[in-house]
């Protein structure tokens, strides 16, 4: 017989405010960690026009999926490799530590303004670390979009 998978799919929903210790140490909560002891998550420094950036956080199917997405572009297509360069660059992997956090990158934390403390949105697929500043202004501005997008899924 084939092995078969018996891990659930992990959605990441809900929010949840944390802490960040000095060593820039999260939380994740206990339902969104990698099934695997050895599941490493991919941080993303992901601008946002407008409020700045956060880090958006990739289990290691959805950085599978978009390393597919970016490759099918078309090679002669110059944001292709702008994409990979800066994906590349100003992204990290994390390994959950015992006590269920990660570390951000110094960088990392400090062009996305988490400092003391850090809010952790669910996208469904994936989630994102912010500062919690940053997120109150996302908020509004997805606040105001909320009912068109919504009409999408009608």
């Amino acid at each position: 017989m084939g092995s078969t998978k018996n891990t659930e799919p992990t959605y990441y929903n809900s929010r949840f405010r944390h802490g960040v210790d000095e060593k820039r140490r999260v939380q994740i909560p206990a339902k969104w960690r990698p099934q695997k002891p050895t599941g490493e998550l991919t941080l993303i420094l992901w601008p946002r026009e407008g409020v700045g950036a956060c880090v958006r956080v990739l289990p290691p199917g959805q950085m599978g999926k978009l390393m597919q997405s970016i490759d099918e572009m078309p090679n002669h297509d110059p944001k292709k490799v702008v994409l990979k360069r800066i994906i590349g660059s100003d992204s990290a992997q994390a390994s959950v530590d015992k006590a269920g956090r990660i570390c951000l990158p110094d960088e990392m934390a400090r062009a996305a303004g988490v400092k003391n403390e850090a809010v952790l949105v669910g996208l469904l697929d994936r989630f994102e670390i912010w500062n919690p500043d940053r997120y109150e202004k996302v908020q509004a501005a997805d606040a105001a979009l909320a009912p068109d997008a919504f009409r999408l899924m009608e």
